[in-house]
């Protein structure tokens, strides 16, 4: 059987909470494609998971909200022709899907301005481009 889901360092899913699934799987898979059930369907009840503190919960909810059916995050994987190639995918997707989900939020921009030397070099390029498109013209006077 599966270990538990290493989300990162700090956040580890116990395999207990990790609700398998296997059905047939569509495309290729020779002979066995119609008996052996490779599709693999794994979900996580996010709202309830132990491995997550309060504050990632609440942002994982918040940032999983549109894939989440009653708190609990499914992924399916049937790219591969074995079941435990299925079973890998499908792990190391929930864990990548959850990282980002309860990682912090990036800093936010301090906005800059740029300085008096850069304002003056793109007005004198404006200035030249603008002369050099004047002097191109032909006069109709």
């Amino acid at each position: 059987m599966v270990g538990p889901l290493r989300v990162s360092r700090s956040i580890l899913v116990p395999a207990r909470e990790l609700r398998w699934r296997f059905s047939h799987s569509s495309g290729p898979g020779g002979q066995s494609v119609n008996t052996a059930d490779t599709r693999v369907e794994l979900s996580v009840d996010v709202a309830r998971t132990s491995a997550l503190g309060p504050v990632q919960r609440r942002r994982a909810l918040d940032r999983l909200s549109g894939r989440l059916v009653d708190g609990v995050l499914t992924v399916t994987a049937s790219e591969q022709r074995s079941q435990l190639r299925n079973r890998e995918a499908a792990l190391e997707r929930m864990a990548e899907i959850l990282a980002a989900a309860v990682a912090p939020p990036p800093p936010t921009r301090r906005p800059t301005r740029p300085s008096r030397r850069a304002v003056e070099r793109r007005i004198a390029a404006k200035r030249k481009r603008s002369e050099t498109k004047r002097l191109r013209r032909a006069d109709d006077d």
